[in-house]
């Protein structure tokens, strides 16, 4: 877990905010006792894990694909290489949804705007550091590939 406590009271609000504007249907889904605070979310999304990332062409038509994702500091960092489409999409329309999905006991879902991250400049390099280390062999495949990283920005609910 490499979260601060800024990290998670920032995750925390978010979370609140998030069911504070949902709708009837989804709080009957998602009682109270079912859901997660932001120290189990962050302790639970430890290591790599995949996620289903969805971006949207030109035309509006939604696109998903999978993708190795790291949750750090609170928020969802994804890496593809620089000209694959999905790269091509978030330059374009850096919107983005999320889900990580391992079965019925757990879906972790995120909305909001991807920015392009440069894992070698000095401001990431605590990232580089840490959490890229939790997935060295994908790290290695992407560094093959020419492997860049986005992390999603939060977005307020609304």
């Amino acid at each position: 877990m490499h979260e601060r406590p800024e990290d998670l009271t920032a995750l925390q609000h978010l979370i609140d905010d998030a069911y504070a504007n949902a709708s009837a249907h989804l709080l009957s889904i998602h009682e109270p006792e079912r859901r997660l605070n932001a120290a189990a979310v962050a302790s639970t999304l430890t290591g790599m894990r995949l996620l289903v990332l969805a971006t949207t062409t030109r035309d509006g038509r939604p696109i998903t694909g999978a993708v190795d994702g790291v949750f750090y500091r609170g928020r969802f960092h994804f890496g593809s290489s620089p000209d694959s489409v999905r790269f091509r999409h978030i330059r374009e329309r850096p919107e983005v949804s999320a889900t990580h999905l391992p079965g019925e006991h757990l879906a972790i879902t995120v909305h909001g705007t991807a920015e392009m991250i440069d894992v070698g400049a000095p401001e990431h390099a605590e990232f580089r550091g840490g959490a890229l280390q939790l997935v060295i062999s994908s790290l290695r495949r992407g560094l093959r590939c020419r492997r860049r990283w986005c992390r999603a920005r939060r977005q307020t609910p609304g």
